[in-house]
């Protein structure tokens, strides 16, 4: 509701782009669901599989190879960097840069959707993970790009920084505008970037660390204003914390095999229950699972940060302007695949 200009009143409609998601995971086999969570949030598709198959491991029992757990950790920092990349160049979409600093981060995020396909012979819906480790283990010419990929990243993001973070327009309509306090955001169940920018120290990398997590050294961005800045700051800020995890990855992996002995079908026990989750690039992703001994979840649910941090959305955009709502709902980084499930 607009008065002229001026964001009177603020009430999100959802359900434009809802599959029905969690209720078709009740229908197939739990490593068929594997394909259902790739189209949640559908640039952050690792993350998305990492959450769930965690999930069927705490259900079920199975502990992956070292290797796989180290591949799957480093494919998610991949991961999150490609769905950074895509925040910050829509965002500065948003904020009025018309086209070239969104080629400018496709153009990095292409290099990694390139590593993707070396892995898994998809770019987007990857279906990498699986129950009890990966599909495959990464070909030799997997390791020769990623370097490549290593050596080009910092310097590419020393051009965006110098490029757009001292960027006067960006500034005015970035700084203090659209403020999320500490309070709010914790009373709000807010979680990942948008959280971090409001100066809550909480990333469950470091607060309940999975797979080889404990292992990694890496900082975690934290900002004070809370404001539109501050929110696309973290991100710019944990994309190098990602290259550190990535190299580390790198360096500590050995050997091994990448995939538990599984059943081909699984039957978790009757009655058991367990709930998966990450830090994925939008704050934390869980898959809540119920089994009742067949070979389908008898209930999935699906914790989605999307969703949540819409939450927000009266608070952040009732007193601004037409053209402030649209860079706030940017710097929020929402998927509708998410949203909607």
């Amino acid at each position: 509701t607009f008065d002229g200009e001026m964001i009177l009143d603020v009430e999100p409609v959802f359900g434009y782009l809802h599959r029905g998601s969690e209720k078709l995971a009740e229908e197939r086999t739990y490593t068929q669901v594997i394909t259902l969570t790739d189209r949640l949030d559908y640039v952050s598709s690792m993350s998305n599989n990492l959450a769930y198959v965690l999930a069927v491991e705490k259900l079920t029992g199975i502990n992956p190879p070292e290797r796989a757990m180290y591949l799957r950790v480093l494919v998610a920092e991949l991961q999150r960097i490609v769905s950074h990349l895509v925040a910050t160049g829509f965002f500065l979409n948003d904020c009025g840069a018309l086209a070239t600093p969104l080629m400018y981060c496709f153009r990095e995020r292409e290099r990694i959707l390139d590593l993707f396909e070396l892995l898994c012979g998809a770019r987007i819906t990857l279906s990498y993970m699986r129950v009890g480790g990966i599909f495959q283990d990464a070909p030799e010419e997997f390791w020769d790009a990623l370097n490549d990929l290593l050596g080009f990243m910092p310097g590419m993001l020393d051009e965006y920084e110098t490029l757009i973070t001292g960027n006067e327009i960006l500034l005015s309509r970035t700084k203090d505008v659209g403020i999320l306090s500490p309070d709010l955001a914790v009373n709000c169940s807010v979680s990942g970037p948008v959280l971090r920018a409001s100066g809550v120290n909480w990333d469950l990398r470091k607060s309940d660390p999975y797979d080889v997590y404990d292992r990694m050294e890496f900082d975690v961005p934290i900002a004070t204003g809370g404001d539109n800045y501050d929110r696309f700051w973290v991100r710019i800020q944990e994309i190098h914390q990602s290259i550190r995890i990535v190299k580390q990855c790198i360096e500590q992996i050995e050997p091994g095999p990448t995939r538990a002995d599984v059943p081909l079908i699984l039957r978790p026990p009757v009655g058991a229950e367990a709930y998966g989750r990450v830090e994925a690039s939008k704050g934390e992703l869980g898959f809540y699972l119920v089994s009742d001994g067949g070979i389908s979840p008898y209930r999935c649910k699906v914790r989605s940060p999307s969703l949540i941090n819409l939450t927000v959305t009266e608070h952040l955009l009732v007193g601004w302007k037409l053209a402030d709502m649209i860079v706030t709902l940017g710097s929020l980084d929402i998927n509708m695949g998410e949203v909607d499930r």
